[in-house]
């Protein structure tokens, strides 16, 4: 009598360790596939840099989505589109020739990749409407890129576009405080 009641107690806990194996195994198989996918972001992001100090940008068409945003700061409220985006790497390749964009630090997470690049050249050309100053830069930034599909869809950035202008020249003044006029009381 005992043998007959232990045998259906063994084969629920056969099946109920074989269920959870397979629950184990499909997770995972999700978890393999997140990890692949977040593989395979970072590397569409280091080709973009690798394109970009070739000074191959014409290859962004492929890269990116029709519908790409830019936003910088990244709380713009207008994105720059990738026609956009294109004139503007334009403009800083002909304003600093040996431009070169380093990767320093480089996290995935889901459809999102996170940048810290470092931008140096030398500013050979018009930049922003600033002539020419012979200056070297860096401007350190932070960009995150979202990734659908294996294209680039949107990226916001953080730069420290004041240091590029304090390193070209340019100064930060207060503004001239007008004469005879204060500031009315804050109550």
């Amino acid at each position: 009598m005992k043998k007959l009641t232990i045998i259906p107690f063994v084969i629920l806990l056969c099946f109920a360790f074989g269920c959870q194996g397979k629950e184990l195994n499909a997770e995972l198989e999700e978890f393999k596939a997140q990890a692949e996918l977040e593989g395979q972001n970072k590397e569409l992001v280091k080709r973009i840099v690798e394109e970009l100090n070739k000074g191959n940008i014409e290859i962004f068409g492929e890269l990116y989505a029709p519908d790409y945003g830019f936003y910088s700061p990244s709380n713009s409220p207008k994105p720059m589109s990738l026609e956009e985006l294109i004139e503007f790497l334009k403009m800083i390749l002909k304003a600093f020739p040996d431009a070169n964009w380093s990767i320093e630090e480089l996290f995935a997470e889901g459809d999102r990749v996170i940048v810290r690049f470092i931008f140096a050249g030398t500013h050979e050309g018009e930049f922003q409407g600033i002539p020419a100053t012979g200056n070297k830069v860096d401007l350190s930034s932070i960009i995150i890129f979202r990734i659908k599909n294996g294209k680039v869809i949107e990226e916001r950035e953080d730069a420290n576009m004041l240091g590029v202008m304090m390193q070209l020249g340019m100064e930060l003044k207060p503004k001239e405080k007008k004469e005879g006029k204060l500031p009315k009381p804050i109550h």
